[in-house]
This record gives C-alpha cells, structure tokens and sequence, in this order.
C-alpha cells in the first residue's frame, strides 16, 4: 500500500473551479442553443439546480483528495446530474428523456473531459 499523496490546496481550489464553470458552460451552451438569453441570470437561473450538486459529488467521492482522478470525476458527474435533474423537475414538474441524454453526455464531456486533460498534462514521463 503506497502512502497518500498530499494534494495541494491549489490543485482543490482550480478543481472546484473548472467544475463551477463546466456547468456555467453547460448552462449557457443549453440556452444559446435553445435561443434563450445567455446572460448572467439566464445562465445562473439554469445553472443552480446542477451547481447544487457539485458540493454532494465532492463530498460524496472526498474530491479533494484526488480532485483529478476520473473515478472521482465520475462521483461528481452523477451527483451533478441526479441533483440539478431531480431539481429541475421538482419545478417544471416535467423531464423529457431527451434532456436527461442530452444533460448527461454533455455534464460528462465537461466534468470529464477536463480532469483527463489535465491528467494528461500533469503526467509524468516514464
């Protein structure tokens, strides 16, 4: 069993950062695309539900242990998704499947898609 690496704060800080904007972008992606206002409120308005669940996946999957492995990633995707759907449509009282698919592949490109780039590039040689 290898000791555990200390993670530094800096690391958690930009972590917790990238994910916040991740969903801002899934946000004000979602509303452009469906020509709805893509200012400040617009995209807040839309972002809250799925920014709710960002602290649950951290905690949940203890993120700021190893807020760049994927498996702790993937925590953090699922609480966002679960958390800002089952939010979404406790208000509209409505969750079309096509949105539930559409917000899962997307939340995944962006919660993902920049742990493994930065996995990629904080990686060592050899």
């Amino acid at each position: 069993m290898t000791t555990a690496q200390t993670v530094r704060p800096a690391t958690v800080t930009l972590a917790a950062s990238a994910d916040v904007l991740a969903v801002l972008v899934f946000s004000a992606v979602g509303r452009s695309s469906h020509a709805e206002g893509v200012d400040a409120v617009g995209v807040l308005t839309t972002a809250v539900p799925f920014l709710l669940g960002l602290p649950i996946g951290w905690l949940v999957g203890r993120a700021w242990r190893a807020p760049l492995r994927l498996p702790v990633g993937v925590t953090v995707w699922v609480a966002v998704v679960v958390v800002g759907l089952g939010i979404r449509t406790a208000f509209t009282h409505r969750l079309p499947l096509t949105f539930v698919v559409v917000a899962a592949v997307s939340l995944a490109v962006f919660l993902l898609g920049w742990r493994a780039i930065a996995r990629l590039i904080t990686r060592s040689p050899g």
